[in-house]
């Protein structure tokens, strides 16, 4: 009698057992009838149909397809030049930080692809553009005010690629680049210096306006530096070297700074200037 009961109970556990199961099954599998709608896709489609995206300015849509192809065919041939794609389409569609993570990633992961020297160009690409928005685009701002740690970043990265691939395609429009954010860095000095004037910290504008004159020597923000230096040694009553600072200054710019300030300033430029918003 008690072998039937424990048999009886057994098979009322395993009953219970596969109606549980069974019910998993229904839980789980309630979306089943849901289609993958890239499920009949290649490969091919897939980097077809992303390019075209791309070309139609339709970013949203050419990430989603170029990250399925990359879940989908993460080996062969065509894999790097995915992430290349991908990391394009990142920083066309707006997001910075992705597209430097897919370069790293390509650079990392492709040590010796052909298209190493374009990862660490778009990287550069990516910080020189990085913080221009809607104001950018319809105001005449002045980059060189603001903070400049993406500049210095797109510097480094530009120069890497000079570094690691001298006859790279894309070194001249990089040295070009370079030269502007070089420029945009030393007039963010001059812009501190300034600052500290108007604050009457002459010995820090002093420093600032030394280092634009011995690392930005080429730059047309010297000659703001070296006026910067007479006024602040001239209120520090330092005439000897204030004397000095003006005799640079008219040795090498008689006719006054050979690039203005602002080389093509408009009515909306002095308008922005006299606001101030970026100060």
């Amino acid at each position: 009698m008690r072998l039937i009961l424990i048999k009886f109970l057994f098979i009322c556990c395993l009953s219970l057992s596969i109606g549980g199961c069974e019910t998993l099954k229904e839980f789980t599998s309630g979306d089943s009838d849901t289609t993958d709608e890239y499920a009949d896709w290649n490969a091919e489609k897939f980097r077809t149909e992303a390019k075209a995206a791309v070309d139609n300015g339709n970013y949203e849509k050419a990430i989603k397809l170029y990250e399925a192809l990359e879940s989908r065919y993460p080996f062969g041939e065509e894999a790097a030049q995915t992430q290349l794609d991908l990391a394009y389409a990142y920083f066309k569609g707006d997001d910075p930080e992705a597209a430097i993570a897919a370069a790293d990633r390509f650079i990392k992961t492709n040590p010796r692809s052909p298209g190493v020297d374009y990862a660490y160009y778009l990287k550069g690409l990516v910080n020189y553009n990085r913080g221009i928005g809607f104001i950018d685009r319809f105001l005449p701002t002045d980059t060189s005010q603001r903070d400049t740690s993406s500049a210095r970043d797109a510097y480094d990265n530009f120069a890497e690629l000079l570094r690691r691939f001298p006859e790279s395609k894309y070194v001249p429009d990089a040295k070009q680049r370079m030269i502007a954010l070089n420029n945009n860095l030393a007039m963010h000095e001059v812009h501190v210096a300034r600052f500290y004037m108007k604050r009457k910290a002459y010995i820090a504008a002093v420093n600032r306006a030394t280092y634009v004159v011995e690392k930005y020597q080429r730059t047309p923000a010297v000659p703001y530096a070296l006026q910067i230096l007479q006024e602040a040694y001239a209120a520090l009553q330092m005439t000897d070297l204030a004397a000095d600072a003006a005799r640079i200054y008219e040795l090498n710019y008689p006719d006054g700074p050979p690039v203005p300030e602002h080389k093509s300033s408009t009515l909306s430029h002095r308008i922005w200037d006299f606001i101030g918003l970026e100060e």
